[in-house]
């Protein structure tokens, strides 16, 4: 790929970011991960309450990249099999199997969401983990490969009943966890509330045009931009230095209130959770147009692919809403940039 070339696909990144920001209002910074973790080639995690938006967010992505999108929902009863086949009575009064939502599309599926994944038993966790591992599958006695998909997943964080949170080992499968919160701007919750056009998902994405994205060479792409966005010697000392803080937290002066830090994290941010945060920085500053990684790339990365790496003691683990993401945030205060 020539550096014209290269150049022309950042464009086109942004071109694409600006498309799903139109539709997602007030959200600058949710579509801006979400484009990183894309071309990034990781998975997501989507946080936030019912009817912010997650939806039309990844249907506007499939969208532009002109790939396939499939959802299914969470729910206590769900199988593997569900997401691979169902079957229906033809009207010869015959039984039939059809492809589920993971094979209706084939090699074309791009976004798969994945709603309320904490409703889901393990052994559905097991699939989805392997799909995002390996982008393949077995069923019917043959490999499925999905080379283009990314998945992304969202948890009910209100209602307890009835769920299984993911283990911290299938966390860190995620390259982030993106917050999607509802605008605070009186106008922007004006038009949520009042304008039609956002009342309907199907109508409200169909500006982004299709296609501004070949998702058939993100992979090529990914490839491109980890090879070329540099991280000179002073960033990457400044990288470990981040991770360091992410395992003993009480070293670099961290408090929050009522918490003992020094008893605080079971395991700080894994060797492939700080791989993930440097393959993100390097697609921001890819986005931002620079050729080597600076402190604000990493910066602006480091919260949503870190916090839901770190694992804390289980005395705190029902707070971990609120400790981890404030914790990833003191981390970036105290520890010193180059």
């Amino acid at each position: 790929m020539n550096d014209s070339t290269f150049e022309d696909w950042r464009r086109r990144a942004l071109t694409l970011e600006a498309a799903v920001g139109a539709v997602m209002l007030g959200m600058p910074r949710a579509v801006r991960l979400a484009v990183v973790a894309l071309f990034a080639r990781g998975h997501v995690l989507l946080e936030g309450d019912v009817g912010v938006g997650k939806t039309t967010l990844l249907r506007a992505l499939a969208r532009g990249i002109g790939g396939a999108y499939q959802r299914i929902e969470g729910t206590i009863d769900l199988m593997p099999s569900d997401l691979v086949y169902y079957t229906q009575v033809a009207d010869d009064g015959r039984p039939r199997v059809l492809p589920g939502p993971l094979l209706a599309q084939g090699e074309d599926l791009s976004v798969f969401f994945f709603n309320e994944i904490n409703r889901a038993r393990p052994q559905v966790h097991a699939l989805l983990l392997r799909l995002m591992a390996e982008q393949s599958i077995g069923a019917f006695n043959r490999e499925f490969h999905f080379p283009h998909l990314s998945v992304f997943a969202d948890r009910n964080r209100i209602e307890r009943e009835e769920t299984f949170e993911l283990p911290a080992a299938a966390r860190d499968r995620f390259l982030m966890e993106i917050l999607i919160d509802a605008p605070d701007e009186r106008a922007q919750l004006e038009a949520l509330m009042f304008d039609p056009r956002y009342h309907d998902t199907g109508a409200l994405v169909e500006p982004v045009a299709h296609g501004l994205v070949d998702a058939t060479r993100l992979n090529e792409l990914s490839v491109q931009i980890q090879t070329r966005v540099q991280a000179s010697a002073a960033l990457r000392r400044y990288g470990v230095d981040l991770w360091l803080a992410t395992r003993t937290p009480q070293h670099c002066g961290i408090t929050l209130p009522e918490i003992d830090t020094a008893e605080l994290v079971l395991a700080g941010a894994s060797p492939r959770g700080m791989a993930m945060l440097v393959r993100a920085a390097r697609v921001h500053a890819w986005l931002e147009g620079r050729p080597a990684i600076v402190p604000e790339d990493l910066r602006a990365v480091f919260v949503e692919t870190v916090a839901h790496r770190i694992a804390l003691q289980p005395v705190y683990e029902n707070q971990r809403a609120e400790i981890a993401r404030e914790l990833a945030q003191q981390i970036l205060r105290r520890v010193a940039a180059p």
